[in-house]
């Protein structure tokens, strides 16, 4: 995703890091890049509607900052913007990507890539959000591009020290 092949020059990019998300129905490319964290993409076909999050940590347990780094938050916000901006939560479809692991990090209590997938699942699951493609876990960071007029992804893995 380095070469602008095959991509609309004169389409705006939109970078998201972690703690972020982007929620639009301009022609758009919106990316970001992945470790143990998880982005979320929504799509909603007939009303052209894309979003990406970027998430670090699984759940905000109520304690300090509700931020956006949180999956659980972050999930809710991002189909709450969908929806502000005219999708309809009920044809929405969503894709996933990242939760890498560090291949030193094998502690059970140290998989943040693995429970950040567990918590993208299973929010999606409980708000009745299809997931059509993913990508997730692994050891290997990802690059992904989101064209924002079809839904489609473009991904590439990176090498460990592009991935946040």
């Amino acid at each position: 995703m380095t070469s602008s092949k095959g991509l609309d020059p004169k389409r705006p990019k939109i970078y998201i890091h972690a703690g972020q998300l982007h929620v639009t129905n301009e022609e758009v490319y919106i990316s970001t890049v992945l470790g143990s964290c998880v982005a979320v993409c929504l799509f909603d076909n007939v009303k052209r509607v894309a979003g990406m999050n970027h998430y670090l940590l699984p759940l905000w347990n109520g304690e300090g900052l509700k931020s956006l780094k949180y999956g659980n938050v972050s999930i809710k916000k991002l189909i709450e913007s969908m929806e502000k901006k005219g999708a309809n939560r009920m044809v929405l479809v969503a894709k996933l990507f990242g939760g890498a692991s560090p291949q030193k990090l094998t502690n059970e209590g140290l998989m943040i890539g693995e429970k950040n997938i567990t918590v993208a699942k299973d929010h999606l699951a409980k708000e009745g959000i299809k997931v059509v493609a993913s990508d997730l876990g692994g050891f290997k960071g990802r690059r992904i591009l989101m064209d924002s007029r079809t839904g489609g992804i473009k991904l590439k893995y990176t090498s460990r020290d592009e991935a946040e």
